[in-house]
């Protein structure tokens, strides 16, 4: 009896060890992956290490969820085959919720409203998305992100290059390479207030669109907690307090140029 004891504890671990029968255990660490080349939301301090809006929401949701947090910094476009092979269980990076990423992942309710808008050259013709899509114009996109999905999907005429940093993109247009750079509003006029004698910015969106937190199809019980701790969050002015340690200036500036920007 004994012996047999022992044979059905040990089939017992080695379901749980294999996520069988009683279904996968949760971590007790919550893995979050995020792109850290995206100050102020994702970015390192002068220590190495992780800091920023996102890391700030995604340490208090793991207290809400009683997990401690590890920050997982993962190129952009790795994020998204991170989750589905576990090696991470959420992604909080200034996504964007697209159809296309819908089929492969889940999202939680969006957190914040931004939209797609250019930083050109200060000598460019550019003035509009319209503008920008003309034969003998260079345009630049950050791989993976929704301005790479938008000009694959919109842009016909003009040449498309595609890089895999932010600073890179930033520097066609810096030197006068690329006519624009197709990004968010945030980072836009952040670029820009770097580098007001070489750049515009045409801050009005051409897009509109919303971040939320990337969660695995198969976690549906995660992500209504997630989205509960999102309500929770925000009725308790916690996007509020984020926005003002960490965007005060470009909030005020963005209101006095009557550009909606807000948790």
């Amino acid at each position: 009896m004994k012996r047999l004891a022992r044979f059905f504890v040990g089939l017992t671990c080695i379901a749980l060890a294999l996520g069988v029968g009683c279904g996968r255990q949760p971590r007790a660490q919550l893995i979050v992956g995020m792109d850290l080349e995206y100050p102020p939301f994702e970015m390192t301090d002068a220590q190495g290490s992780a800091s920023g809006v996102s890391v700030d929401l995604a340490k208090a949701l793991g207290e809400s969820l009683g997990q401690t947090v590890e920050i997982q910094n993962l190129p952009f476009d790795g994020l998204i085959p991170s989750l589905q092979t576990r090696k991470i269980d959420l992604i909080i990076s200034s996504m964007t919720a697209t159809p296309e990423r819908a089929k492969t992942i889940a999202f939680s309710d969006p957190y914040l409203k931004t939209g797609l808008c250019l930083l050109a050259a200060k000598n460019s013709p550019i003035q509009s998305i319209t503008d920008a899509d003309q034969p003998g114009l260079v345009l630049v996109v950050k791989r993976g992100t929704t301005g790479h999905i938008f000009a694959t999907d919109h842009i016909k005429k003009a040449q498309v290059l595609i890089l895999d940093k932010e600073d890179a993109c930033v520097l066609e247009v810096v030197e006068g390479k690329a006519g624009a750079f197709l990004y968010d509003q945030i980072s836009t006029y952040e670029n820009w207030r770097r580098n007001p004698e070489t750049t515009r910015a045409i801050l009005k969106p051409f897009q509109e669109e919303s971040w939320a937190i990337g969660l695995r199809q198969a976690d549906p019980a995660l992500r209504d907690k997630v989205n509960a701790f999102l309500r929770d969050f925000k009725a308790r002015g916690g996007f509020e307090q984020l926005g003002d340690r960490w965007l005060k200036d470009q909030k005020e500036a963005f209101r006095k140029m009557g550009y909606p920007f807000y948790f």
